[in-house]
């Protein structure tokens, strides 16, 4: 596993795999689960902490069936059932949706929010007004550059024009010429950055294409008709872990010789690198975006803690291929990566 020298994450997030292993017992995850509601009661080995009970609502742009968010919520819960808090969880691939279920959380008076700014413009107004209530908020994800400005304790996730620069020079040591980078949510700024990066450091070419994310059949299309129309592509990035299987399928259906790397893990990218569907996948360690942002939140109501030191707390990006499957299959079984 390949970690760039500029993306090395904080001591903050090394020193978290202190507390982790009794959350860790017992756990596993499904994929796409609805936005419902969650006790954050645990059953997951966790000897829950003394403070008094606290209320953490977390909010985010996942649309329905992305895995990635199973395993921020995950990390969310198992961090919620061992600091005796009740978990919320919500969200909405539509930033004036997300706005709303913000509203929401601030309407029950919880005592700390965790909010995804993938689409800033839509959000950062009632992110603001939670702040001015007397509501702390930390970001994850997405928007590290607009968090500061809502007013939010800080931001955990990893600097997605770095994780894109880490992508371009991968794709320079395997002598790619010509890429197309995939971004299946238009208006997400995370996504753009991602492209963006990978623009900066690869020596070919990069041109981006967008897709409808929430359609797989529709991807799939898009994407085949793409390397048909141009067979000088010799490489497919995708921005999430689904849709790395929409990407071979497209490369099956094209007859495409294309090599096919993603963001983002979940089970299915780790069984795709081992049987060398995908040459190599960004790890972002979304785990820990769920679980340090409740444990900041906690950290700050009773000890008055700040993780980071108010900069933005780094989970990734890591490279991982085929050469880490063996230890990463046991942890995305369980649902934590």
């Amino acid at each position: 596993m390949r970690i760039p020298r500029k993306a090395t994450p904080s001591i903050a997030v090394r020193a978290v795999g202190l507390v982790l292993t009794a959350a860790l017992a017992g756990c596993s995850g499904s994929g796409g689960k609805s936005s419902e509601d969650s006790s954050g009661s645990g059953g997951h080995g966790a000897k829950g902490a003394s403070t008094p009970r606290m209320k953490i609502a977390m909010v985010t742009h996942s649309g329905e069936g992305d895995t990635f968010w199973d395993i921020v919520r995950s990390g969310a819960e198992h961090a919620a059932a061992k600091d005796n808090v009740e978990f919320l969880y919500s969200a909405d691939k539509e930033g004036k949706e997300q706005a709303q279920l913000v509203q929401a959380a601030i309407d029950q008076k919880v005592d700390g929010i965790v909010v995804t700014l993938a689409k800033p413009e839509a959000v950062e107004a009632v992110v603001a007004k939670a702040v001015k209530a007397g509501i702390p908020v930390v970001t994850i994800n997405s928007g590290a550059q607009f968090s500061a400005r809502v007013g939010a304790i800080g931001h955990i996730g990893q600097d997605e024009k770095v994780a894109g620069e880490a992508v371009g020079e991968e794709l320079d040591r395997r002598g790619r010429k010509k890429a197309v980078c995939v971004i299946h949510e238009q208006g997400n700024v995370s996504l753009e950055e991602r492209c963006a990066g990978v623009r900066k450091t690869f020596g070919g070419s990069v041109e981006n294409l967008s897709i409808q994310g929430t359609d797989m059949p529709a991807s799939t299309s898009s994407i085949e008709a793409k390397l048909q129309a141009d067979r000088n592509i010799d490489a497919i990035v995708t921005l999430g872990a689904p849709f790395a299987a929409a990407a071979v399928k497209a490369k099956e259906g094209s007859g495409s010789g294309a090599e096919i790397d993603t963001f983002d893990l979940n089970a299915e990218v780790v069984g795709r690198l081992k049987a060398e569907e995908v040459g190599f996948a960004v790890d972002q360690q979304p785990y820990l975006q769920g679980y340090l942002a409740v444990d900041e939140l906690w950290l700050d109501r009773t000890n008055g803690n700040v993780i980071g030191g108010g900069k933005p707390v780094l989970t990734g990006p890591a490279i991982v291929t085929a050469a880490d499957v063996p230890q990463l299959e046991k942890y995305t079984a369980r649902g934590t990566r």
